[in-house]
């Protein structure tokens, strides 16, 4: 169960962050309010996954990483956005770092 909620957490802050590029620095409201709620219900639910027993080193590491990953994505194929191999390089290895995290035992 804590996995699911999660995701959610990394669903809803990745909905905030697209929304904070949408935004134009706050200047566009529908997008600001947005990025307020979607920011709020991922902090929520990111506790909520902690306490549902999940180490708070593998939530947060799967949390940024997943949302980095594909904030990053979202930014080059919808926000033009350019890529490059450094990225993609950067990329790799937060998801290794991820992996790593859970495979030494951090996952419930």
């Amino acid at each position: 169960m804590a996995w699911l909620v999660l995701a959610g957490a990394i669903i809803a802050e990745i909905v905030a962050t697209t929304a904070l590029k949408l935004s134009d620095g706050f200047a566009h409201k529908g997008w600001t309010v947005l990025v307020v709620a979607g920011y709020i219900a991922a902090f929520v639910l990111l506790a909520q996954a902690l306490k549902l027993q999940m180490e708070v080193g593998t939530a947060y590491a799967v949390w940024a990483g997943a949302g980095t990953a594909i904030i990053a994505a979202i930014g080059v194929l919808f926000l033009g956005e350019t890529i490059s191999f450094a990225k993609i390089a950067g990329i790799v290895l937060i998801i290794g770092g991820v992996v790593v995290l859970n495979l030494a035992g951090g996952a419930h």
